[in-house]
C-alpha cells in the first residue's frame, strides 16, 4: 500500500498532512468536529436540531465554541437505521451546509451518497466524511477525485440495518487495518491525492465493545498506515456499557460526555487527527491540557 512521508519519529502523523487543513503544520493540536444531526433519528441528539434554522444555530454555537470543523449529517447511521432517500437527506442539509458555510464555517458533509457529496462541496463544504469509506454508492471515490475534496474514509463492513451481523473478526484491529489499506488502494486508484485522506477505525460500526476497545489500544497499529487518524467515540454505547450501574443498565447517552473527554484525552495523547463529538466545550478544554502536556 502506498504510505504518506508524513510520519513523526514518535509515529503520529503531521497535522499538516492534509491541504487546506484550517490550523498548521507546525499545529499538532488534536482537532475538534462538531457534530451537527439534521435528523429525527440519530441516537444521541436525533429531533434537537431537525430544523434548517435549529441546525444552523446549533452549528454556529459548535463553531463558536472551538470547534475546527462542523460536521453536518442528514442521515442516522445509528444500529439499525434504515435508509432515506437522496432528495429527503439532501433537503435536509444542503441548507445547513450553504448557510453555514456562508458564515465562514469550516464544514464537513457526512454522508454516504455521491450526489449529496457533490452538492455540499459546490455549497461550500470543505470535506467529505464518508462512513462506508466509498463502499456504499461506486461513484463516492471518483466524484471525491474529482472535487479535489478532503474525505474522512471510515471502517465499514454493512449498512446500519444489518452491521451488527458483522461484527465478526479474527483479530480486530489487524482486520480493520487490512480493511482501511484496501480502501486506501481504492481512492489512489481514482485519484484521490495522498494528502486528501483521513482514516477512521469506525468504532462501534460493525464492531462490539471489546472490539472498540482493542482498537483504542492498539491505535499506533492504524497509525503505521500512515495515514491521519479520525476517533468517533462521542456518547456510544460502549462508553454507556462500561458506565452501566451495578443492576446492568447503561449509562444514558445524554450522560457520556465526560466518558467521551477521557477518550479524547487518550486518543489526543496518541497524536490522532481529529474527534468528532457532541459536546465541543468539553472537548476543547481536554486537547488545551493534554497539549500541554505533548
Amino acid at each position: 500500500m502506498a504510505s504518506s512521508d508524513n510520519s513523526q519519529r514518535d509515529g503520529s502523523v503531521s497535522y499538516g498532512f492534509i491541504t487546506d487543513d484550517p490550523l498548521s503544520a507546525e499545529d499538532y493540536r488534536c482537532r475538534v468536529l462538531g457534530i451537527v444531526n439534521v435528523t429525527p433519528d440519530s441516537f444521541s441528539d436525533g429531533g434537537l436540531w431537525n430544523s434548517t434554522d435549529a441546525a444552523v444555530e446549533h452549528g454556529l454555537r459548535l463553531w463558536g465554541e472551538g470547534a475546527d470543523v462542523v460536521d453536518i449529517g442528514g442521515e442516522s447511521t445509528r444500529p439499525g437505521a434504515e435508509r432515506i432517500s437522496d432528495v429527503v437527506e439532501l433537503g435536509r442539509v444542503l441548507p445547513v451546509v450553504s448557510e453555514l458555510a456562508r458564515n465562514g464555517v469550516k464544514v464537513s458533509i457526512d454522508t454516504t451518497r455521491a450526489s449529496v457529496a457533490k452538492a455540499c462541496i459546490r455549497a461550500g463544504a470543505w470535506m467529505i466524511n464518508d462512513v462506508s469509506g466509498g463502499l456504499s454508492d461506486p461513484a463516492m471515490l471518483q466524484t471525491i477525485a474529482d472535487l479535489e475534496a478532503p474525505c474522512v474514509l471510515m471502517h465499514w463492513r454493512a449498512p446500519s440495518a444489518t452491521m451488527n451481523d458483522n461484527a465478526i473478526y479474527n483479530d480486530v484491529v489487524g482486520d480493520v487495518r487490512s480493511e482501511l489499506a484496501i480502501r486506501v488502494e481504492a481512492a489512489l486508484a481514482h485519484g484521490i491525492k495522498l494528502d486528501r485522506i483521513v482514516l477512521d477505525p469506525g468504532l462501534g460500526f460493525a464492531k462490539r465493545s471489546e472490539h472498540n476497545w482493542e482498537i483504542l489500544r492498539r491505535l499506533g497499529e492504524l497509525h503505521s498506515l500512515g495515514f491521519p487518524l479520525l476517533i468517533g467515540a462521542s456518547r456510544k454505547r460502549f462508553l454507556g456499557e462500561c458506565l452501566a450501574d451495578v443492576a446492568g443498565v447503561s449509562r444514558p447517552a445524554n450522560e457520556r460526555d465526560a466518558a467521551t473527554a477521557a477518550i479524547t484525552a487518550l486518543v489526543a495523547a496518541q497524536g490522532v487527527w481529529g474527534v468528532r463529538v457532541h459536546n465541543v466545550v468539553l472537548t476543547v478544554d481536554t486537547i488545551r491540557v493534554v497539549s500541554k502536556a505533548r
